[in-house]
């Protein structure tokens, strides 16, 4: 699939996330340069020892049956929190973008490797901002995955 980066919409609140995680399985965030970059290749790549992984890390964003009856809404900001480090760590061009696909695998992380790949919206960086005041709000410490930076 040929796809440019403005080929797709944007998902301006978080509350348009949560709706696509309401209407929609198999949803995943992903924090790169975007599909264009990324579906010429199809893989991600293992930081410590440079091994192509088979198909790209992402963060899986279906609800969870534990999650029970808690909000999608803080379902989706605490999803996209958890690597809102990444453009810190990898450069501003990193973006997160959500997109479609099947599981292939896992990662070193333990991360889903995602295959199929159908990009869906980029995510606005004023809804990872929505994301973290939401978090705020929460009781108890909570921080991105790589609390040290």
């Amino acid at each position: 699939m040929k796809i440019g980066s403005g080929d797709l919409t944007t998902l301006h609140a978080l509350d348009e996330v949560a709706d696509r995680i309401t209407r929609t399985r198999r949803l995943y965030v992903r924090w790169s340069l975007g599909p264009e970059a990324d579906l010429s290749t199809a893989s991600s790549r293992d930081e410590l020892t440079g091994v192509p992984l088979p198909g790209l890390s992402a963060s899986p964003l279906d609800v969870e049956p534990w999650w029970e009856d808690r909000p999608v809404r803080l379902w989706a900001a605490r999803r996209l929190y958890d690597y809102c480090h990444l453009p810190r760590l990898r450069g501003g061009d990193v973006r997160p973008w959500l997109l479609r696909g099947r599981e292939n695998g896992r990662g070193p992380d333990n991360e889903p490797l995602v295959r199929d790949v159908e990009p869906l919206a980029w995510i606005d960086p004023k809804v990872i901002d929505e994301a973290t005041r939401e978090i705020e709000t929460q009781p108890g410490p909570w921080g991105p995955m790589r609390r040290d930076t």
